[in-house]
């Protein structure tokens, strides 16, 4: 669906009640609803999932038992769609919005 370098934006931060608070312990650094990001990488995991992780967003590595190793924490891909070309902001325009 995504590629490397892909722009997209954030339609659905939600945490499950029940998760919200290992996943704020493991991933401290949380997407936000509607705000643009750039995909540095995809991992196709063995279980189905595809997590993405994101230029603006890091997180340290963490285990994981259900993969058997360390890695950055990713972001499910169905939490993002792709910019449509007309929807993409400038890097001016958003360092504007982000000092607002």
């Amino acid at each position: 669906m995504f590629g490397v370098g892909d722009r997209v934006v954030c339609v659905d931060s939600s945490k499950q009640p029940h998760t919200a608070e290992e996943l704020t312990t493991d991933v401290p650094n949380w997407v936000v609803k509607d705000k643009q990001y750039t995909i540095r990488a995809i991992e196709h995991h063995d279980f189905g999932a595809i997590g993405v992780l994101l230029e603006e967003v890091v997180n340290p590595p963490k285990y994981f038992k259900l993969i058997g190793k360390v890695i950055e924490p990713m972001f499910a891909e169905w939490r993002f769609r792709r910019l449509e070309e007309s929807k993409l902001l400038s890097k001016y325009e958003i360092l504007v919005k982000d000092t607002m």
